[in-house]
């Protein structure tokens, strides 16, 4: 297996708004960057609560993997960042609805504050198919 890295990146996700990549793939695996809700063609954050925000974030993570040659059935593991606990449940609906079982492993954190003051950032972790 190869340890080089490989950038991935496309415009119909919103641009690194620092040094950091898109997503990152080292030989059968790929490394998103956190998303958070921003609308790649306006790069604003997208108008709404927690539902609409998380809409976004699978939006733009859906931009990334697809670039990458996957999709959502390859998530293995995700992190999700959340401004509140209380956004919880509605942030799940929404989670639910991009994934099949099985599911991917995930952590789902409440943390001080996100980019751009969003409520929601969305990682994850994928493993290309054994040829």
């Amino acid at each position: 297996m190869s340890s080089a890295k490989t950038v991935i990146a496309t415009t119909s996700a919103p641009a690194a708004i620092g040094p950091y990549s898109q997503a990152i793939r080292v030989g059968d695996t790929l490394f998103t960057s956190g998303q958070i809700p921003i609308d790649p063609a306006t790069g604003n954050l997208v108008e709404g609560a927690i539902v609409e925000q998380t809409t976004q974030v699978f939006k733009n993570l859906k931009a990334v993997l697809t670039e990458a040659g996957v999709d959502f059935s390859h998530v293995v593991k995700t992190t999700v960042f959340l401004k509140s606990m209380s956004d919880f449940t509605a942030m799940n609906e929404v989670y639910a609805k991009n994934f099949t079982e099985a599911f991917p492993a995930r952590s789902t954190v409440q943390v001080a504050a996100l980019p751009k003051d969003s409520l929601v950032e969305i990682e994850c972790v994928a493993k290309y198919p054994v040829a």
